[in-house]
């Protein structure tokens, strides 16, 4: 380890003076970018103390780079743990307390590293040939169980390295599968093979047993065609478990080995596209239950009870989300949070019936619990964002308004920083992508740096938003703009009314179905003065061949755009693209120039007709970047391009773009 960083609790608290005698600022999109972000609370096996992961902007690297940090339980001792030019993820413990591992790529290859919690170096434990994705301990902590990616042969090799490189589209993946490393030989022995692909898997708690995700390939339409498997380590003898279309996920044995838990977006009849919730079934085999029928909450992360008694799941309620425990003898659901708030970064110790969790609020992303379960009494244990302190930041409120059918729509309005109640702002109606999924009560740096400029931001969970229900979420089967853009509207109309918003000043936005929405506003109303879509479709019909993803859109169409009885009408009824004649909003378009999910194509569509049209429009295009961008100077530019289309449509005024600092910040590497 080169270089092992301690702040002590003094340190700490000298720094919050200092933060709490200067006078506050609001965030600009720098500040944003600079803002590190913690992650993945892992618990010691006895309890005592915390790893997680920080990441932090490196200007120099253009990238946010990860490391590995520890503190006790009581919040003292913080030390920095890892420091690898490129980063470290997935800290974990070995069950002993021995060892402090982690995923890093120093060499060629991503690889296990082991450093010893006593001190001293990090050293490259796994020499396997292929990255491994993720990794499980046993519980004797003698073994180390992972997933990788199979090894090129020395075919594939020798093609590479000659460029002979010419592909078959959807066929140039390689199969991921599943290996055990011993800790003292380091032999490596491999537990599945074959044509097809481990996405995840879970050690039962006694070592004895493995269950995993196996599908046919790593495309991600094939999810839906994932099994569950069980395997008995003894012989490596396995057989299926399930049998169905469904994309199952967060499998995990009980402490008895005699149930198998798991999420899925399925309902009773195992049909698709509806909120992730739980099921059980058999490890022996037979039909899956789902267990939580009536329940309108989205079930994100799970874990099986220390007795097996329980399940713990965290929940989306729609604003907020939230810690549950289910019994299951008598299907008894408690709610054990409660708060603006949502819940992140779960993490169950069984052998001490302790988490550790992390919450993120309106005015602080990732704020450390610790939770006894046997009557959940939890304390704070670290708040790693002291430099809040010295910026001045929005109010969140959840608000309620009806939509033009009547039906109650809920959202968060943020308010501008400094707000003045009787004055009207310049509101933007920020849409959330998904569309499954919610904004909540989280800390939105961007926003805040927005509000910070006198906007107001409007983030409604419309029709096809989870945590409402599925007759919310699918609310856009057979019709992806039935209600959904009313939602939006009507809020709007609702924040004019209420006297926030100014009606000549609206600005809408969004990425991804953010950006399918924020397509459909503009060729549908011209109520808005500009309009930023990032990554949105323009057309269903070309956007179902090109993107990787169909198993969400088909329900929507009711069906394919390929047969003769196709629903061509329903697909082009809600493509943005054949309504672009009535657009008027000057319309920026952004893009990742790699980007599957939504292609870059769906962005020409719709920046031609807008220009055609003679629409103001531009196409950003950021090169390398996937779905969003990534790297920090594509990030900044996107805030800075976006904020000044905006401003110059909106408020009719010039906007200095943010600029990047000269140096990164010593003290966060």
């Amino acid at each position: 380890m080169k270089k092992q960083v301690i702040l002590t609790v003094g340190f700490i608290f000298t720094l919050n003076v200092i933060l709490l005698s200067q006078e506050k600022r609001t965030m600009t999109f720098v500040d944003v970018i600079n803002l590190k972000r913690v992650s993945s609370p892992r618990l010691s096996p006895d309890g005592k103390q915390l790893l997680f992961t920080i990441s932090s902007a490196c200007w120099k690297e253009n990238k946010s780079i990860s490391h590995i940090w520890r503190i006790n339980n009581d919040g003292a001792n913080l030390i920095q743990m890892t420091n690898g030019k490129d980063g470290e993820k997935g800290g974990s413990w070995s069950p002993d307390g021995r060892y402090i591992s982690f995923i890093a790529k120093r060499n060629k290859e991503s690889q296990i590293y082991l450093l010893n919690t006593s001190g001293g170096e990090a050293i490259e434990f796994s020499k396997h040939q292929g990255d491994i994705n993720s990794y499980q301990w046993s519980p004797d902590s003698k073994k180390i169980y992972f997933i990788a990616t199979e090894p090129l042969t020395k075919e594939e090799e020798k093609k590479k390295e000659e460029k002979d490189d010419a592909y078959i589209f959807e066929n140039n993946y390689q199969h991921k599968h599943l290996w055990v490393v011993d800790i003292t030989s380091k032999e490596e022995v491999r537990f599945t093979k074959g044509d097809f692909t481990v996405r995840s898997f879970d050690l039962s708690r006694d070592g004895s047993k493995i269950v995993y995700l196996a599908a046919p390939t790593p495309l991600y339409d094939d999810i839906l065609k994932s099994e569950i498997w069980l395997m008995d380590l003894a012989d490596s003898s396995k057989h299926r478990i399930t049998d169905n279309m469904i994309a199952e996920g967060s499998i995990a044995l009980s402490p008895d080995n005699s149930k198998i838990l798991f999420t899925s977006d399925a309902n009773e009849k195992f049909e698709n596209y509806h909120q992730s919730t739980i099921f059980i079934v058999p490890a022996s085999g037979g039909t899956p239950k789902l267990i939580l029928p009536e329940s309108k909450y989205e079930i994100y992360s799970t874990t099986w009870s220390a007795d097996g008694k329980s399940i713990y799941f965290t929940a989306n309620m729609g604003v907020h989300s939230e810690i549950f425990s289910l019994t299951i003898k008598n299907m008894k659901l408690k709610q054990l949070t409660d708060g603006e708030q949502a819940i992140y970064g779960f993490d169950h110790v069984p052998k001490i019936n302790t988490i550790a969790y992390q919450v993120n609020t309106p005015h602080n992303p990732g704020i450390f619990w610790i939770a006894d379960m046997k009557n959940f009494s939890p304390r704070l244990l670290y708040n790693p964002y002291p430099e809040l302190k010295g910026y001045k930041l929005a109010n969140y409120e959840a608000i309620q308004w009806k939509s033009i059918d009547g039906k109650m729509v809920e959202g968060i309005l943020i308010y501008p920083v400094d707000y003045e109640k009787g004055k009207r702002y310049p509101l933007l109606a920020h849409t959330h992508g998904g569309p499954m999924g919610s904004d909540k009560f989280t800390f939105d740096g961007y926003a805040h740096a927005r509000a910070g400029r006198g906007y107001a931001i409007f983030k409604p969970n419309y029709r096809g938003s989870t945590g409402y229900g599925n007759e919310v979420l699918r609310d856009m089967v057979g019709h992806y703009f039935l209600h959904a853009h009313e939602d939006v509207l009507t809020g709007v109309d609702y924040l004019i009314d209420k006297g926030i918003a100014d009606a000549d000043k609206l600005g809408a936005m969004g990425w991804s179905a953010g950006g399918h929405m924020t397509n459909w506003l503009v060729t549908y109303t011209d109520r808005f003065k500009a309009a930023s879509s990032g990554a949105g479709s323009s057309n269903w019909i070309s956007m179902y061949a090109q993107s990787d993803v169909r198993i969400y859109r088909t329900p929507w169409f009711l069906g394919d755009p390929w047969h003769e009885k196709s629903p061509l009408k329903t697909f082009r009824n809600h493509s943005p693209i054949f309504y672009v004649h009535k657009a008027k909003t000057p319309t920026l378009i952004m893009f990742g120039r790699n980007d599957n999910r939504v292609p870059l194509p769906q962005g020409v569509e719709m920046y031609r007709g807008l220009k055609a049209n003679n629409v103001p429009t531009e196409l950003v295009i950021f090169p390398r970047a996937g779905h969003s961008p990534i790297e920090l100077r594509h990030k900044l530019y996107k805030m800075n391009k976006e904020f000044q289309w905006l401003e110059k449509f909106i408020m009719d005024r010039e906007f200095k773009f943010d600029e990047p600092p000269e140096k990164d910040d010593e003290n966060e590497k």
